[in-house]
């Protein structure tokens, strides 16, 4: 008997239509997050008779911590399963954020590309679309953008704000052509920045 699954995925792959529904402010473009993936399957699933689990696990290697996000694909009526799995490397820290917020932006990150690949979405602003020599640089910056992002919302303030403050400190007219250093700094001195200028 003829494997039912298969034929299932391969529909809801072919037509999953998944728009990139959030704005990276920093970077100046549109990308798509697991939730965005989330949200477009799931009817698409049902319809497939197709239930989708997400899992996540903590793995250790050398001294550096991975999150290994697997999302298993059943079929309600055989019973069978498919599955595709993701890493993503912690942060040895971000500023402005605790452990768990570390970890769960791992996760976030490790979920989506489990979802790509098992549901065959292409994304090339992520770090491993890149040369091979460039995926760690690329994930620095990453992180480096979402620290930024989140103090800003964290302190409540404007990328008008940020803007005003890079020419000020770092006379650059726009926070994308600051350095990883320059970004850790301005992250680091945002909200004093900011209250300097209102005293």
């Amino acid at each position: 008997m003829a494997s039912r699954i298969y034929g299932a995925l391969m529909e809801v792959q072919s037509t999953l239509k998944a728009p990139k529904g959030q704005k990276n402010t920093f970077g100046g473009y549109n990308y798509r997050s697991a939730e965005d993936i989330i949200e477009a399957v799931k009817p698409l699933l049902k319809k497939n008779g197709l239930y989708m689990k997400l899992d996540d696990k903590i793995q250790q290697v050398g001294e550096r911590f991975y999150v290994q996000a697997t999302v298993t694909v059943y079929d309600t009526e055989s019973g069978e399963s498919i599955q595709a799995s993701a890493l993503a490397r912690e942060a040895l820290a971000r500023r402005g954020m605790d452990e768990s917020q570390i970890t769960g932006s791992a996760s976030s990150y490790a979920r989506k590309h489990a979802l790509n690949g098992m549901f065959g979405i292409d994304d090339t602003k992520d770090a491993d679309a890149l040369p091979p020599e460039q995926p760690i640089q690329a994930e620095n910056r990453q992180c480096d953008i979402n620290a930024l992002s989140d103090e800003v919302k964290r302190i409540g303030a404007t990328w008008d704000d940020v803007k005003r403050l890079c020419v000020k400190h770092f006379k650059k007219g726009r926070s994308s052509d600051l350095s990883s250093g320059e970004l850790a700094a301005l992250v680091k001195n945002l909200e004093a920045w900011i209250q300097e200028e209102t005293k």
